[in-house]
């Protein structure tokens, strides 16, 4: 159970947030720097409930080829009473335009149970090309050169992209898809608005939020399909309370626990 919640934790919350609407305008950030949201991930099997990991994204001001930009970071690990089980410590970084939220760069460095990769992207847009450089542990080191389309995001990116998306605009139902690379290849998914809904948290918290499933590629421990569901603020920072999403073997949740620095008040926030 374990293994699998760690390994969903990171990808879990990435798969589900990479969506984004048809075009790359953003007309206006809704996040800055100094922004710091974490969670806490979840497993469920049958009657059965494990916490067993936690992440955190952050948002810094730098700068890229001498030009202000935008560090978006992400990190988790393993509760430390599970490392001597399946340890993880993943990292995964992407620096974008500070105001159309372009991505730049991309650095993902993961240990998984003793399982590493390393994946780092260049994004040379004017070329419409992904420079490439990757390994694993059981894959020695390669470098590929991918077409790619005026829109195309790393996971990291897309998450921060997904939430400037106006909702308000989609009907029950609708597609809105989005090509994203991961690992060394480059795919085209989509997510499926869902409408809104209140939602309660294991905290007694209740939202106002905006629901919809993402298409998952089949894996490891995704049968792929729309088996994943998120719920976000439907307030004007549009956070992820919730993301759910069914495994091989049971459901992994991974539960909002803070939120700091955001660029709007939270008027999501029904009940606390």
């Amino acid at each position: 159970m374990c293994k699998k919640l760690v390994i969903f934790f990171v990808s879990v919350l990435f798969a589900a947030t990479t969506a984004v609407g048809q075009g790359c305008d953003v007309k206006q950030l809704n996040f800055k720097s100094g922004e710091k949201v974490t969670y806490r991930a979840v497993y469920n099997w049958g009657f059965i409930w494990v916490n067993a990991g936690d992440v955190e994204f952050l948002v810094r001001d730098t700068t890229y080829m001498q030009q202000p930009a935008l560090h978006l970071v992400s990190r988790g690990w393993s509760l430390k009473k599970y490392d001597g089980i399946f340890k993880v410590r993943d990292r995964f970084e992407a620096i974008v335009h500070p105001t159309t939220l372009k991505p730049f760069w991309f650095e993902r460095d993961t240990y998984e149970g003793g399982f590493e990769a390393y994946n780092r992207y260049i994004y040379k847009h004017d070329e419409n090309i992904l420079d490439i450089i990757s390994h694993t542990s059981d894959r020695p080191y390669k470098r590929d050169l991918l077409p790619i389309k005026d829109c195309t995001f790393d996971v990291v990116s897309a998450i921060y992209y997904c939430r400037t998306l106006d909702f308000d605009k989609y009907k029950k139902g609708d597609k809105i898809p989005i090509t994203i690379a991961i690992d060394d290849e480059v795919f085209d998914l989509f997510l499926r608005y869902k409408g809104k809904e209140q939602l309660k948290t294991r905290d007694g918290t209740v939202f106002n939020t905006i629901r919809f499933s993402a298409l998952l590629v089949e894996g490891t421990i995704f049968k792929g399909g729309e088996d994943l569901e998120v719920w976000v603020t439907d307030d004007d920072n549009k956070v992820p309370v919730l993301v759910e999403a069914k495994i091989l073997v049971g459901s992994v949740k991974a539960v909002l626990t803070g939120m700091e620095g955001l660029k709007h008040p939270v008027t999501s926030i029904v009940k606390e």
